[in-house]
């Protein structure tokens, strides 16, 4: 008998060893420190949010009432519904086009008039569990105008019924597609710009990289909205916003009380690859030679850390990288556009930047 106890001990000795060499990544404390005010703004109602945000946060924070002991695959359809349910009602200036990008569904979005050698490839948020072209309409549609360009939105293949590197794959089929394809049929891109938000903006800074390295024609400019960069949630404000974060905070507070080396076996099992791989947390890359960056979060959201890190390694390693920070607002406040002035002003900011960055590049 005792040998089977020493074997068992020994099992779970090494399980937490590899559990923690799972987990183990790159100290990016050094980066826990304010963006540099040549690359950063932040910005501050006196009065605090508006009256819409705050209704917005109500209904967020009634919702997130509703997670509280639901089963993972309750969870699962929740999020996706709530998500699908953003634009219901809402009335857009734009023509939506089905498209098949090269096997990867899609839709062109189309503000009117705009220039369709001018591309956006758009990449949802959702955790990678959730969201769809149809969710985002609130953003891409606003895209498309503030852009003057086409937004490709993608249906990228989702959690758990497929691989992250599934998702990963249909992006990169999908850029490589837009810079030749239109909505008018078969031509080049004459600019070419890539956003995302959350699960997105991960998978848009993970794009970014892989462009340069892949040695593609580079966005003329990237935009991410609230992006997960560390799958370690190294991150100080992972935990110190828990509070603050009313949207993902039901969500995903749970995965705080887990043991460290045991979220690092259960990403590898899920994923089958490690969360500090700079395919699924691009700020343990190289980030030298990126296109120009514009990074926007709130500063009460979980994910804080996770842009001011990505953007001050960034810059230390010479890319025009830049953080916009709000304060107290919501994860993704800009899915609430056009009702939130809050999400206006940060789609205005967008337009501004693209504009600035098409002005540089010509």
């Amino acid at each position: 008998m005792m040998w089977i106890l020493w074997t068992l001990l020994l099992l779970v000795l090494f399980l937490w060893l590899l559990g923690l060499w799972f987990a183990r990544a790159e100290d990016l404390s050094a980066f826990d420190r304010a963006v540099d005010p040549e690359g950063s703004e932040s910005f501050a109602s006196p009065g605090g949010p508006s009256g819409e945000h705050r209704q917005a946060s109500s209904d967020i924070q009634a919702m997130g009432g509703q997670v509280k002991g639901m089963s993972r695959k309750e969870m699962l359809q929740f999020t996706r519904d709530f998500m699908e349910e953003v634009p219901k009602g809402k009335e857009f200036n734009c023509e939506f086009v089905a498209v098949d990008a090269a096997g990867v569904p899609a839709e062109w979005v189309l503000a009117p008039g705009v220039e369709g050698s001018r591309r956006v490839l758009y990449i949802h948020g959702g955790a990678f569990i959730a969201g769809s072209p149809n969710s985002h309409r609130t953003v891409t549609s606003r895209f498309s105008e503030v852009a003057n360009a086409a937004v490709l939105a993608i249906d990228y293949r989702l959690m758990p019924e497929n691989q992250r590197r599934d998702g990963i794959e249909d992006c990169k089929t999908a850029y490589r597609w837009m810079l030749d394809h239109g909505p008018g049929g078969d031509a080049a891109a004459s600019s070419v710009f890539m956003g995302g938000d959350s699960a997105g903006g991960n998978l848009s800074l993970v794009m970014a990289a892989w462009i340069r390295d892949a040695k593609l024609r580079a966005p003329d400019a990237v935009v991410a909205l609230s992006p997960l960069t560390d799958s370690t949630y190294s991150g100080p404000s992972i935990r110190s916003n828990l509070l603050t974060d009313i949207m993902l905070g039901p969500l995903f507070g749970a995965l705080l009380r887990i043991p460290k080396w045991v979220l690092g076996w259960m990403f590898v099992l899920e994923n089958r690859i490690k969360p500090s791989n700079p395919l699924v947390s691009p700020v343990f890359g190289d980030l030298s030679g990126l296109p120009p960056t514009l990074v926007q979060v709130s500063e009460a959201e979980m994910l804080l850390d996770d842009a001011r890190r990505y953007v001050n390694k960034a810059r230390s390693a010479g890319s025009p990288v830049r953080l916009q920070s709000w304060q107290g607002l919501l994860h993704v406040w800009q899915i609430f556009y056009p009702d939130v002035p809050e999400a206006r002003d940060a789609m205005a900011r967008i337009g501004e930047f693209i504009e600035t960055t098409g002005a540089d590049a010509a």
